[in-house]
Order: structure tokens, then sequence, then C-alpha cells
């Protein structure tokens, strides 16, 4: 089963958005993250809903970033795409009659509920400022040539 990296992809896009003084356009993060520019304006405009990234169109147009990184945290963006699982493991459900697979199913469905409210109580507590101030310390203690300071982007 495929990962589901949007969350990263996302957290990405939101970052580089916040080291930039003007706005992006869809064909550069397209360019960045290797995607299509439609697939990052159906992601974004989903974002601008909720006002965390304002857009223009025209000549200097773009996204620009519109929320507080202090105040948004990785749950945050989390359920601004739609919460989708954080883990994936699906139980066998090829034989529901079998006592066996029953018993597995129920124990592996209760450690996964378990795991995830974990997962996203910690998301909950890192925000899109501590991500930032992260890139800026690693930043400061691994510099390298402007070209490749942001992976090519």
């Amino acid at each position: 089963m495929k990962s589901d990296d949007r969350l990263s992809a996302v957290l990405h896009v939101l970052l580089h958005m916040a080291q930039v003084d003007g706005p992006m356009t869809s064909d550069q993060i397209a360019r960045m993250m290797h995607t299509h520019p439609v697939v990052v304006r159906r992601t974004l405009a989903g974002l601008r809903e909720l006002g965390w990234v304002q857009s223009a169109k025209g000549h200097g147009g773009g996204w620009k970033l519109a929320c507080d990184l202090d105040r948004t945290t990785l749950l945050d963006v989390h359920r601004a795409l739609g919460t989708p699982s954080l883990l994936k493991m699906n139980p066998l459900n090829e034989r529901p009659e079998c006592a066996v697979q029953q018993a597995v199913n129920v124990a592996l469905n209760g450690v996964m509920r378990d795991a995830e409210a974990l997962l996203a109580a910690r998301l909950g507590e890192v925000t899109l400022a501590d991500l930032a101030a992260d890139f800026r310390q690693h930043m400061a203690a691994h510099p390298f040539p402007a070209a490749k300071r942001t992976h090519g982007h």
C-alpha cells in the first residue's frame, strides 16, 4: 500500500512560502515538489478556503502564506487535508467468520487507534514556527551554496 505523503508535501510548501518575501506561482511550487501545477492549485485552494494561504492572479501573482506559524500545528495541517490515516496497516478481512481473524483484528484495531491518538497528540504539539526554527538552525549549522540550500528549489 502506498503511503500518503500529502502532509509532508504541504508542510514543505508552507515552510518554503514562509522563507520567501513574495508570492510563489503554482508552476514554481510544482517544479519544487515534482508534481503538476493543477495538483498544487487544488491542494492550496483548500488551504485558501481556511485562510492559511492567499492567492492573486496575473503578473506578480501567486500563492502567499497567510497563517500564523506560531499558532498553526502539524495536526491543524493534517486536519486541513481531510484527516487522512496517519498509519497504514489494514487488518485482514478475507474470512470475517474466522474467530482467529476476529481476535487479531480487534487487537490490531485497538493498537492502531491508540497509536493514532498518540501521534495526533504529538502533531498537535509541533507548530510551523517550530519547523521553521529547526530549518534555520540546520541551515546555520550546515551552510552550503545558496543554489543548493533548498535542494534546487
